[in-house]
């Protein structure tokens, strides 16, 4: 096994969750006290910010909205001008459960990246309709391009190593479900070791998701794009350190 750098940043991408963003960093500080925790404003219209600074958060405010991939984009390259040697994504509405944390990374002493996946036999959280077919079928496809058999690739829950950094922070797609999908087949491609450990959703802390017939239609056909764009970008290049 080859050592794994711990310096662990924790970036929650936060849009508009007031309502639950502190309790996600204070659960993300008690599973996990060394790591520092970064939450991405990412143009915000409420006190995210603030309730994420006042619970013991870092905080990066974008001047507005970017969506999820822009916020990581800019997480991972604060952690690469930070020193970071490990990135851990968790969402802000409370879903991710943070005691899974110190498992993520410590499997990263044999992948580059894990994810933390949602269908792989443990839990009940399902998706039905088209989106679940989507899913099915991407799944199928990027593990055929990772050459691992992967079984959710729509998750937001991951922990990056040292080369999945340094690869991000450079090359980080910020388009629609350029943070999973994109993500995944970039990573792929650059060489790195992806694997997955099955975790548990929790229920959201505040709000509530919203599904449609139509929604589930875009999804699916935003999908479809965003892994073509991903299969069209030039093979990103990783330098290994001497």
């Amino acid at each position: 096994m080859r050592p794994v750098d711990l310096s662990v940043l924790v970036v929650i991408p936060a849009l508009n969750e007031e309502d639950s963003v502190a309790d996600v960093v204070r659960d993300v500080r008690r599973a996990i006290p060394e790591a520092r925790v970064l939450v991405i404003d990412d143009g915000s219209v409420d006190r995210t910010g603030e309730r994420a600074a006042d619970a013991g958060a870092s905080v990066l405010t974008l001047p507005f909205n970017l969506g999820v991939g822009g916020a990581m984009r800019a997480g991972y390259r604060y952690a690469r001008d930070n020193g970071f040697g490990v990135v851990v994504q968790v969402d802000g509405d409370g879903q991710h459960d943070p005691d899974v944390i110190p498992r993520l990374i410590e499997e990263l002493d044999s992948a580059d990246l894990m994810i933390g996946a949602r269908f792989a036999g443990i839990g009940d959280y399902g998706v039905r309709g088209p989106r679940r077919w989507a899913m099915k079928c991407l799944a199928l496809i990027i593990s055929r391009v990772a050459r691992t058999r992967l079984t959710d690739v729509t998750s937001g829950f991951k922990a990056a190593g040292p080369r999945a950094v340094a690869l991000f922070a450079d090359d980080f797609p910020a388009e629609y479900l350029g943070d999973t999908i994109e993500a995944l087949v970039i990573a792929a491609r650059a060489g790195l070791v992806i694997r997955q450990h099955p975790v548990a959703m929790r229920e959201r802390q505040a709000g509530r998701p919203s599904h449609n017939p139509v929604k589930a239609a875009v999804y699916l056909l935003r999908a479809c794009a965003a892994f073509g764009l991903a299969m069209l970008r030039p093979r990103a290049r990783l330098e290994e350190s001497s």
